[in-house]
């Protein structure tokens, strides 16, 4: 059973990343992160998000409105960073406060400044593999994961387990293109399947999006399987200073001795969701220099 390291995938990324910075003539990159409120995840994402561009080259300017703002305000504070020729890149950390309709907010991005790749064009073009669009940065991470380790998903069947517009939809698709490191066979698995553990056995590559800790255990796995686990789950744990422990959605104990290669949480998909973010950037950056 191999461990596939995140971090050091992430870290090989960045430092491309840095070298491919300096090449830029002119202005630096940059990225507007719009946080609203002080969701303690939020925060800390948001944080690890400008260290990484201020790593990289990539300017990161950081956008902190009060938790009361409105629909008709977060759309004004968009739009104003649509307009700004210097932004290349704009992400609205999720989650956004009941009150806003996050999905709007989404769509409110213009697709060339849609680094997250959430809004409705830059799905589409997943969907009809049109590389000038932006990929979903999780999903996208998974793919990278994949390929650095050598896992080449042609003619094997992937389990997706979960059917989020962040992580499921996406990697389906990623998975299911005609491309190099795809063209797998896909099926994606939710809270109505039926038998699903008889599902999931079935699976070369599965991939765990679920968001319910330990949530996949031995018995829903193949030997010899590819698992993916893209939970991030705090766990109550009086042992711990935090009084909590981070797990993602498979019983890691349990299920990594039954697997050819499996990801870690922490230190697995996570580090490279922010990596693909920066490339996203500078791909924006790049993009905005042709047109």
């Amino acid at each position: 059973m191999d461990i596939i390291d995140g971090n050091r995938v992430a870290a090989d990324i960045i430092a491309e990343l840095k070298a491919e910075v300096a090449t830029i003539a002119g202005r630096r990159p940059c990225l507007a992160l719009v946080r609203v409120g002080d969701d303690p995840a939020s925060v800390s994402y948001v944080r690890k998000k400008e260290q990484t561009a201020a790593e990289i080259g990539v300017e990161g300017r950081v956008f902190l409105p009060p938790v009361s703002i409105t629909q008709q305000e977060i759309f004004a504070l968009i739009d104003q960073l649509n307009a700004d020729p210097a932004v290349d890149g704009i992400l609205v950390q999720s989650p956004l406060p009941a009150h806003l309709d996050e999905l709007a907010v989404f769509r409110r991005v213009s697709p060339e400044k849609d680094v997250d790749g959430f809004h409705t064009v830059n799905l589409g073009k997943v969907a009809q593999e049109d590389p000038t669009g932006f990929v979903a940065c999780t999903p996208a991470g998974i793919m990278e994961l994949l390929r650095r380790s050598g896992v080449d998903l042609k003619g094997k069947h992937v389990v997706v387990l979960g059917r989020s517009l962040i992580v499921g939809k996406p990697v389906a698709l990623l998975a299911l293109q005609k491309r190099a490191g795809a063209n797998g066979t896909v099926t994606v698995c939710h809270s109505a399947t039926r038998d699903l553990p008889a599902i999931t056995r079935l699976a070369d590559v599965l991939i765990a999006a679920i968001g319910r800790p330990e949530f996949v255990t031995a018995e829903m796995v193949k030997p010899g399987a590819v698992v993916i686990d893209v939970g991030i789950n705090r766990v109550p744990d009086p042992t711990r200073k935090t009084g909590y422990r981070l797990t993602g959605d498979v019983a890691f104990a349990s299920v990594a001795p039954l697997c050819s290669r499996i990801t870690p949480v922490p230190g697995g998909v996570g580090p490279m969701t922010v990596a693909m973010l920066m490339s996203n950037t500078i791909k924006a950056r790049r993009l905005r220099d042709k047109s």
